[in-house]
């Protein structure tokens, strides 16, 4: 590494120069310039009328549907990944290669596709759909079907996080408060849970900017029903449609404000997860 460093270090300046001038321009125009452009349309017609857009009672319905997304999805998947990290590093089982394969599913598919499946299980003529009809229970096109669809496109994030450092850290710890006398519970509390923290709160924050950014899967199993059926982004492309700009861009600006916040957050948390990471094992962290 000291030699590539080196080597990196005399190359001439005009190629220094020209890599970062590109890597900037890039930057310039495929993520400042789109940003900057959703503020300037959020507020072209001025602070009030970029406020009135908050104040619409279909766009407040969006928000506070998000939100319960958001809400139920990041707890339960936060549960599930850790059962799983837990279950594929301090186990050894039939099938646990196939469990791993199955945590990255969701993001391997197209989450059009899994809103499909959602719609051929849960809908009218899907497999479960007329005993759900008979029973007066509604799935797709309804608030359980956005939930069901958020919970399977972000599953993955927190499982994803926590395996490989639970790999890393081994289970020395818990085998030492195990040997002194520790229950589970106390093992899980007092060693576990504190050595994994900042990886279990990176996978919530990846999660949840998932959770409220996500059309594909919910688009499919909403149905658009205005105030009813429509988080975020399903209602800033009815605004946007609709001609009412200052409005779309209005809530593009908020989706764009939690995923900047998202970002700083999720450095600062991939930092300390990281600086926790090279105490454990530095050689495996320089690798």
């Amino acid at each position: 590494m000291s030699s590539a460093s080196g080597r990196a270090r005399k190359e001439p300046a005009w190629v220094r120069l020209l890599l970062i001038g590109i890597a900037v321009a890039y930057l310039a125009v495929f993520l400042v310039a789109p940003i900057a452009a959703v503020f300037t349309q959020a507020f072209a017609k001025g602070l009030s009328a970029y406020l009135h857009s908050f104040a619409d009672r279909t766009a407040y319905s969006a928000m506070l549907l998000t939100l319960l997304a958001v809400v139920i999805s990041v707890p339960l998947n936060l549960i599930f990944g850790l059962a799983a990290a837990w279950a594929v590093t301090k186990f050894r089982f039939t099938g646990r290669s196939l469990l791993v394969t199955l945590i990255d599913l969701p993001i391997s598919v197209s989450p059009v596709i899994s809103g499909l499946v959602f719609v051929l299980l849960f809908g009218m003529q899907g497999l479960f759909g007329p005993w759900l009809s008979d029973h007066g229970i509604k799935v797709i096109f309804a608030v359980p079907g956005i939930i069901l669809a958020t919970l399977f496109v972000t599953f993955p994030y927190v499982a994803r996080e926590l395996i490989p450092l639970m790999e890393t850290q081994g289970t020395e710890d818990e085998e030492a408060a195990l040997s002194l006398g520790a229950n589970g519970w106390q093992t899980f509390w007092r060693v576990t849970l504190p050595n994994i923290k900042w990886g279990l709160l990176y996978g919530a924050i990846l999660t949840t900017a998932r959770a409220v950014g996500e059309f594909g899967a919910v688009s499919v199993v909403s149905g658009h029903i205005r105030g009813k059926t429509n988080t975020i982004p399903l209602h800033i492309e009815i605004l946007y449609n609709e001609y009412q700009f200052v409005a779309a861009f209005a809530l593009s600006s908020l989706l764009v404000m939690v995923a900047l916040l998202t970002l700083v957050v999720k450095s600062i948390v991939a930092r300390r997860a990281q600086t926790q990471l090279g105490r454990l094992a530095p050689a495996t962290v320089e690798e």
